[in-house]
């Protein structure tokens, strides 16, 4: 498996992960209906790095990072991880988790921070914790998930070495 910056021509698979991702509604705050202009402006924002993870030349996940505040909050990153439904059980999400630790400390992040996990996505919520993640914070009924209803979301933070 290879993890690389994204590039321009990496849009298309790009959107092929996120796109049924967003439309599912389940794991991100995103608008289900967003078009994929409107999502790969979002992920391939002028504040963020934008990464794909491929296997044999097919990409199969993309993460991104950046500041998760401005200012004095700049030494803590965020992250927002996606995987192809392909890749799931591969270890693609694990790799790219792994991958954003050690970029986020080449770039002098002492910290990474995810703002809003979606309880219900414990496959993620295990991954994190099992990456050292912490949650510290639970948002009672945060998310509006489209078939639980009104579920929690967490906030999840590793301080960098």
């Amino acid at each position: 498996m290879m993890i690389r910056p994204a590039l321009q021509e990496d849009r298309s698979a790009v959107w092929s992960i996120i796109g049924p991702v967003i439309q599912a509604g389940e794991t991100y705050t995103l608008a289900p209906g967003m078009n994929e202009t409107e999502a790969l402006a979002y992920w391939f924002g002028s504040d963020k790095e934008t990464f794909v993870a491929e296997i044999e030349g097919v990409v199969l996940g993309t993460y991104f990072m950046r500041p998760n505040q401005a200012g004095g909050g700049s030494h803590v990153c965020n992250c927002g991880y996606m995987t192809s439904a392909l890749a799931t059980g591969r270890g693609i999400g694990r790799a790219m988790c792994e991958h954003s630790l050690g970029h986020a400390t080449s770039r002098g992040y002492r910290a990474m921070q995810f703002n809003f996990v979606v309880s219900t996505n414990e496959r993620a919520v295990r991954l994190w914790q099992a990456l050292g993640f912490e949650i510290v914070g639970r948002l009672p009924g945060a998310f509006d998930h489209p078939s639980l209803g009104y579920v929690d979301a967490l906030v999840l933070f590793q301080t960098l070495a």
